[in-house]
């Protein structure tokens, strides 16, 4: 790991709350521009494959991008009074059975992870889910409408570059399905499928 020999000149500008909201706040520090989450509130990402190397994912309408999005499975950490105190494996256990109907019998801690740096102090803890049993429909809770994708690995560039053609967006921490594949298929000027 490198040392860095100087921070930027925003490093030690003042922290200031320019809007908040009950799950995200605005901030500026210096000249930059960047959203956090409010109160603490964390976020979980579970990476779910089954006896059978089938992933599970998940796809729901998002807002932001006007569009459904194809994602793992993830939820927040602490975002309501009755469980503020909840440990990160036991919200991401509760999420996954919520959203797919798939009960872990363990949940592996794979790391704190950022997925857009320079726009959003946001990390995710991301959990390999273990010894899965189908306890239910899943679905997500109110309002969600989340639907239940189970895809072979195998074909996971396949399905992904269908769903992208379908007009889906792909949430960037699919990467991680696509990573080896990628870098294994790639030569220069060689297109990458997806």
């Amino acid at each position: 790991m490198s040392e860095l020999t100087q921070l930027p000149p925003d490093a030690d500008a003042p922290d200031e709350v320019m809007w908040q909201g009950k799950f995200i706040t605005a901030r500026t520090r210096g000249r930059w521009e960047y959203v956090s989450r409010a109160r603490g509130i964390r976020a979980a990402v579970i990476l779910a494959v089954d006896a059978e190397d089938h992933v599970i994912l998940v796809d729901q309408y998002r807002v932001p991008l006007g569009k459904r999005c194809i994602e793992l499975p993830a939820g927040l950490v602490g975002d309501h009074e009755d469980v503020a105190d909840e440990a990160a494996s036991v919200a991401a256990a509760r999420e996954l059975e919520e959203e797919t109907g798939y009960h872990a019998g363990r949940m592996e801690d794979l790391g704190e992870f950022y997925s857009s740096p320079g726009m959003v102090s946001e990390s995710f803890t991301l959990f390999r889910a273990h010894d899965l049993t189908k306890v239910g429909e899943g679905g997500g809770v109110d309002s969600e409408n989340i639907v239940v994708h189970r895809v072979p690995l195998a074909d996971i560039a396949h399905h992904i570059a269908q769903w992208r053609q379908a007009g889906y967006a792909i949430d960037v921490k699919l990467l991680l399905l696509l990573g080896a594949a990628m870098l294994g298929q790639h030569t220069p000027g060689k297109h990458i499928p997806g």
